[in-house]
């Protein structure tokens, strides 16, 4: 087994992962709710009276991120090696498995399994799961 010492980002990944617990943190204390992406946008795509302010916001946010690391020059930029009809591919297919399984990565993964959700401990371990079978099948069985 071969390390990749130029993707292997300990401090990066550090940082990022407290600005998520921060961002999530934040969000519930300061409003009660759950930053669950996949149930902000869907909230956007049947908006109650009064609730989408902060949904745009949160949204707007999350488009913005990109764009600012974008315009920094001096950062390392990721190199895609797909096509964009796989991209959206895979986007759709995530978006219909976040459906399915009643919250994404996020609402499950972050905010759940810190309120000790039975129901997201079993989401997590299920998507959890079903990314380390694919790497393997990808990487391993398909040769890719």
């Amino acid at each position: 087994m071969t390390i990749d010492w130029h993707s292997f980002t300990p401090w990066a990944s550090l940082g990022g992962g407290l600005l998520i617990g921060l961002a999530a943190s934040a969000l519930v204390l300061l409003t009660g709710r759950i930053a669950g992406i996949s149930g902000i946008v869907g909230g956007l795509l049947r908006p109650t009276r009064g609730d989408a302010a902060w949904r745009v916001a949160f949204v707007a946010g999350l488009m913005a991120a990109p764009v600012a690391y974008w315009v920094v020059p001096a950062l390392h930029r990721p190199r895609l090696d797909i096509g964009a009809g796989a991209l959206i591919a895979a986007g759709l297919l995530v978006g219909f498995g976040a459906r399915l399984g009643s919250g994404c990565t996020s609402g499950h993964g972050v905010c759940g399994l810190s309120r000790l959700s039975p129901r997201s401990l079993a989401a997590t371990l299920v998507f959890m799961s079903a990314g380390f079978a694919t790497v393997f099948v990808v990487r391993h069985l398909v040769g890719a």
